[in-house]
């Protein structure tokens, strides 16, 4: 079943999938796991992760689409996606960006703020 949220649905490609490092399909499986609970559903299940990408070795980039422009709690999701990237062995850094986010630029400076 696809569900589509905030407009846009996003599935990883099978030729993205053969793309994947073993350290990006960790993260995106840990990741996945972040609950909305607006919707009481997981990324995964919603889709909601756009992309992680293994920036250089043990440095992971996720991009997230929280489930509305103006949820109050994107912050908190992308520390929560923040706190379990970087639990996923093999991580030594995980930078999180929001999108589609009324204050994505403020959420992305202080989420991967050194």
């Amino acid at each position: 079943m696809q569900r589509l949220y905030s407009g846009i649905v996003y599935k990883v490609s099978k030729q993205d999938a053969e793309k994947m490092t073993g350290l990006e399909e960790k993260v995106r499986e840990a990741v996945g796991k972040v609950v909305d609970p607006e919707t009481g559903m997981t990324f995964e299940e919603m889709n909601l992760i756009k992309s992680v990408k293994e920036e250089e070795p043990g440095v992971v980039k996720v991009e997230f689409i929280p489930s509305s422009p103006f949820c109050p709690i994107a912050f908190k999701l992308a520390m929560d996606i923040k706190d379990k990237a970087a639990k996923v062995a093999g991580v030594k850094k995980a930078l999180v960006y929001c999108r589609g986010h009324l204050m994505e630029d403020k959420i992305n400076e202080v989420v991967n703020k050194e």
